[in-house]
């Protein structure tokens, strides 16, 4: 780390940058006008010029750490060759490893081996060499790599439970029975209190860990916590059975639900602040059981609906297809599958595409997961009778340009849709079907008429969600002939010109896979769809026609991604029917 630095003036215009944006500027990296836009932004919100380099975009993690590295003439590493389960842990506390984003490496002879990506800030060696007594030596390291990595290092939730209880707490079996009561007087009690310190680690354990829920499951005996991480739970914990009743009213409390019924299901939102200028939002779902209320809390991360159509795994035929359906003034697109395949990222996908200052968007759903500025998002609340279809009406009296509708569960919210689609709106919305021809045979089950049906619906799209092969460790995978064939896969396709591949597991992946892709059948209601529609064909006949159109399936989708070497062979066939 170098010495405490000093803000040298620019010749030119005086503003004094730190020794971070001299060096990138110095090395042609970042212009002058940008590295002091960046420090003017960093100072006005109070974070580190860093946060706000690596916020904007402006230079690679590996150019930053190259040029750092020959301006403090510090060595360069790369995380990809640490194994994180032979570093040592409890060195330095995590607190300052948190707050400064930094690692220790290795301990030798009375000094520490840390890695950071930001060797111009003086305070963290000041604060290790202060907490530990030991000198520091330094190496750089690419932000994005560090990050990922402090996530993977952080203790497991059932060590940091043992640390928290230790022998100086013990849950009291009648007071864990009880109701817990929130006084204002005691306030700092509720705050040092064991519960509230694992539960907030399991919440950034979660967040850290790419998990999308976090399950609290009390039984008889036992009572566990699992995560599921790229759609596969975990257990990630087992605390103590007492703890139950505590958790889940401080779970209760700060999620604003009635912390004095456990009779019936309740539903609630929280936030946590993650760093100075980050906030995850928390849908929090409990259910009544035989041995206590079990609860459920979905992350939603503002981010995913920002990630760009690119992210989410549409090929480029189906790309297209979904762009030039969403941007046609009028008409209905579904999106179809299961709870929990993405179709609440892939509808915000669109709507960020579409929030533009000219355009009026209104949404329903129940409850709004995302929060997107400039869209009019709405709760529905049933019990005060605000339904889907209540608010659909009020839309339709709101000038509105886009409608999009959480899901269509009944005749009077499809009707209201359908009438929207057909008189001058774009409809989004979403519907519990297996693929995107049955979603058509649905609709008409509903209630409503073919000639509706064929006027309104423009595209329907069914997607799933595999886990994606981990791109270090991933193996090619001997798979059979006849196998492949089985599968789907023609004779034609397994000529030998390309390999599957299989999951191994290495430290930087879950047993082999690493995030997750969407498969997606994307199906444009086209005139020879609308006649079999109109004659109110089947499901079969109507996927036939879109075959023939070229239109894949959703196991044709998934093999697809299998020749790309992006899924498993055995991910597909789990997830898809055919």
């Amino acid at each position: 780390m170098a010495a405490t630095e000093q803000l040298v003036p620019n010749e030119i215009t005086g503003m004094a940058l730190p020794g971070m944006g001299r060096a990138l500027v110095t090395a042609g990296k970042l212009p002058q006008t940008a590295a002091e836009e960046i420090y003017r932004k960093a100072k006005n919100n109070r974070t580190s010029f860093m946060q706000e380099l690596t916020h904007a975009g402006a230079v690679s993690s590996y150019d930053l750490a190259q040029t750092l590295s020959k301006a403090f003439s510090v060595p360069l590493l790369d995380l990809d060759a640490i194994d994180p389960h032979r570093l040592p842990k409890g060195v330095v506390d995590e607190k300052i490893c948190h707050d400064f984003k930094l690692i220790v490496l290795s301990k030798r002879s009375g000094r520490l081996i840390v890695a950071t990506a930001d060797p111009s800030d003086p305070e963290a060696a000041e604060k290790i060499k202060f907490a530990t007594r030991l000198n520091v030596d330094w190496v750089i390291v690419e932000h994005d790599k560090l990050s990922a990595l402090l996530g993977l290092h952080a203790t497991t939730s059932t060590q940091a439970l043992e640390g928290i209880v230790g022998d100086d707490f013990e849950f009291d079996e009648e007071s864990a029975n009880a109701t817990l009561e929130i006084k204002e007087t005691s306030s700092a009690e509720v705050e040092d209190a064991p519960v509230v310190k694992f539960l907030h680690k399991m919440l950034l354990d979660a967040f850290s860990m790419r998990a999308s829920d976090l399950h609290f499951e009390p039984y008889e005996h036992t009572y566990r916590v699992r995560f599921r991480i790229d759609g596969e739970l975990r257990e990630i914990a087992s605390p103590p059975v007492s703890i139950k009743d505590k958790l889940a009213s401080r779970i209760k409390v700060i999620s604003r639900m009635d912390i004095s019924e456990k009779r019936v299901p309740q539903d609630g939102r929280m936030k946590l602040k993650i760093g100075p200028d980050r906030v995850i939002d928390f849908r929090v779902s409990t259910l009544p059981t035989l041995f206590g209320e079990k609860i459920v809390i979905r992350i939603l991360d503002p981010s995913t609906a920002k990630l760009g159509i690119e992210a989410l795994g549409y090929e480029p035929e189906e790309k297209e297809r979904l762009l030039a359906a969403v941007k046609r003034p009028y008409g209905m697109v579904l999106v179809t599958g299961p709870t929990g395949s993405g179709k609440t990222v892939s509808l915000y996908t669109c709507l960020n595409m579409l929030n533009l200052p000219g355009v009026n968007i209104s949404t329903a759903e129940d409850p709004s997961e995302i929060n997107l500025p400039g869209v009019n998002q709405v709760n529905v609340n049933e019990k005060a009778g605000l339904t889907f279809a209540a608010a659909l009406k009020s839309f339709l009296r709101q000038d509105p340009d886009i409608i999009m509708v959480g899901e269509i569960r009944d005749m009077e919210t499809a009707d209201i849709s359908i009438k929207a689609a057909q008189t001058g709106h774009l409809v989004l919305s979403t519907l519990h079907t297996n693929d995107a021809p049955t979603t058509l045979t649905r609709m008409r089950n509903m209630g409503i008429a073919p000639f509706n049906i064929a006027s309104s619906v423009i595209l329907i799209t069914a997607q799933r969600l595999a886990r994606r092969l981990c791109p270090i460790c991933k193996a090619p995978a001997d798979i059979p002939h006849s196998a492949l064939l089985e599968a789907g896969y023609t004779d034609a396709e397994t000529d030998g010109s390309w390999v599957p591949y299989r999951p191994v597991g290495c430290s930087a992946c879950n047993n082999g896979y690493k995030g997750r892709v969407g498969i997606y059948q994307v199906m444009p209601i086209t005139e020879e769809i609308q006649r079999i529609i109109l004659r109110d064909g089947s499901s079969l006949e109507i996927a036939a026609q879109a075959r023939l159109e070229g239109v894949r399936s959703l196991r044709e989708s998934g093999l697809y991604k299998v020749k790309l070497g992006v899924t498993s062979l055995e991910e597909v066939l789990g997830c898809t029917n055919e």
